[in-house]
Parts: C-alpha cells; sequence; structure tokens
C-alpha cells in the first residue's frame, strides 16, 4: 500500500489574492501542523474503493508523522534522513540513503514539495497555480521528472485556509484523495510525546 505524504501545505488565513510566492512562504511559517486525515484509493480493477483515516503531526524541523487507524494500523515517520513504516506493529521497515538511495531521493523530494518550495517545483513539475478567489486556490502539478513521471500523472492540491483535498492520479489510472479537517497549530511545539515519538523512529 502506497502512501503518499504530501501533508505539510497547511496554511494561514489569506487576505488577499494568493500567489504561489506566498503559498510557499505561509508554508515555511507553520513550525507545528496537526490534522485529522480521510483517504479515498479508488482502483480500477477493484469494485469498491479503499478507504483509511487518522491523525498525522507535521513538525517543520522534525518530518511527519502519519497515524492510520482504520482499517488497519500503520505508522509513517519521515524526516530528512530517513523514512520508517510500522503496519500492525510489525518489524519497522526503514529507508535510508544507503538501502534505497532512489527512493530517499524521492523522499527528499517529497520534502521540498510539503514547503511548497518554488524552485524545485519548477525543475520538477509543470506548475498550474490558480487563485480562485475569496482565499480559495488550487495548484496542478504535472511530473516532468523521474521517479514521479513514473508514477503519477498529477497531483491536485486545494485549499483555502487550510489544504483541504490531494487528488493523486497515477500512471495506472488509479485515484487517490485525501481530505484534511480538524488542522491544529497549537501548541506551536511539540509535546514530550510527540518529541519521544520522533526520537523512537
Amino acid at each position: 500500500m502506497r502512501v503518499w505524504p504530501l501533508l505539510i501545505l497547511l496554511i494561514s488565513p489569506f487576505v488577499s489574492a494568493v500567489t504561489l510566492d506566498e503559498l510557499q512562504q505561509r508554508f515555511t511559517e507553520q513550525p507545528v501542523v496537526r490534522a485529522h486525515f480521510d483517504q479515498t484509493r479508488t482502483i480500477k480493477d477493484l469494485p469498491q474503493p479503499l478507504r483509511s483515516q487518522g491523525e498525522m503531526v507535521i513538525a517543520r524541523d522534525q518530518g511527519l508523522l502519519w497515524d492510520q487507524k482504520t482499517p488497519f494500523t500503520m505508522t509513517l515517520m519521515l524526516n530528512d534522513s530517513r523514512m520508517v513504516q510500522i503496519i500492525n506493529q510489525q518489524t519497522p521497515q526503514v529507508i535510508t540513503a544507503q538501502n534505497n538511495p532512489q527512493m530517499f531521493q524521492f523522499n527528499h523530494l517529497l520534502r521540498a514539495l510539503f514547503q511548497a518550495d518554488r524552485k524545485v517545483l519548477e525543475q520538477n513539475f509543470h506548475i498550474d497555480f490558480q487563485d480562485k478567489g475569496e482565499g480559495r486556490w488550487t495548484l496542478s502539478l504535472t511530473p516532468t521528472t523521474t521517479p514521479l513521471d513514473k508514477i503519477f500523472a498529477t497531483i491536485v492540491l486545494a485549499g483555502q485556509t487550510y489544504l483541504e483535498t490531494i487528488h493523486l492520479n497515477d500512471k495506472q489510472g488509479d485515484r487517490t484523495e485525501i481530505t484534511f479537517s480538524q488542522h491544529q497549530l497549537m501548541p506551536a511545539t511539540l509535546t514530550d510525546e510527540e518529541h519521544q515519538r520522533f526520537a523512537s523512529y
């Protein structure tokens, strides 16, 4: 099961027209963001979509914790040095630059995407950014470099005060939609429990 933790695009209220540069600035100004997620994956060969939900924490200086609660438990931790995935409390799977250079490179690219780094976006995607009015916006990304162009046809993000949805359309014709809700920006630093969880992985 693939999880695409493109989740750090959570932003402050807008009071004027939105630009990509403003988006990048606001994304990088949030030290810690917590939210609930609902994910629906539609696979063309399956009669029913696959649904999951859980909680996530994004810390600018630490990385991402993605806690899927249903239909089975899965924890994903992503930072600058490694990615750790634990499914149903089984032995953790650890990806680093040494044991999987391509995936590690891909994870670093995702980290750049999380912060809407315009330079990196322009190097790897055709960008279609649209201000929808009243603070609403969409960011459509069409990959132009490997490995993204081998996986995704398009990635479309949309929101207003916060990132609300991510639509992933892959090369196999499958679709994933992630919806975010119950955003929390406080406390602005990690709790002791959150610090321990990042350290334990």
